[in-house]
């Protein structure tokens, strides 16, 4: 597996999932127009190609070990822009799911 790709692709994978909720929710609940709603919505459209850029080949792999990455960067999207402060339980529950990135992501296993 090709570590020094695949996690900047997913931090990228994370910015445009994150980045385009957050422009939605602030189009529609934040009354910010129709302009926010596009822009999230073109950058969730672009989420869904980065991801396909994974070096791993297994969809079902690499959708589930970015649902930890998703995690931890929405807490971390939260407290950068919207004054979230994660509690001690947030940031557990962040690192468990780091840690079973780690492992679906890039444990060994025997060549196919």
């Amino acid at each position: 597996m090709d570590v020094a790709r695949s996690v900047p692709l997913f931090a990228l994978a994370a910015l445009c999932e994150i980045g385009g909720a957050w422009l939605v929710w602030q189009g529609v609940r934040e009354h910010r127009g129709w302009v926010w709603i596009g822009a999230g919505v073109l950058a969730l459209g672009l989420y869904g190609f980065v991801a396909t850029l994974q070096p791993d080949a297994n969809f079902g792999r690499v959708l589930a070990a970015y649902g930890g990455v998703f995690v931890a960067g929405s807490l971390l999207w939260g407290a950068a822009l919207d004054g979230f402060r994660p509690d001690r339980w947030d940031v557990a529950g962040a690192l468990v799911c780091l840690a079973g990135v780690a492992m679906i992501m890039y444990a060994p296993r025997p060549a196919a």
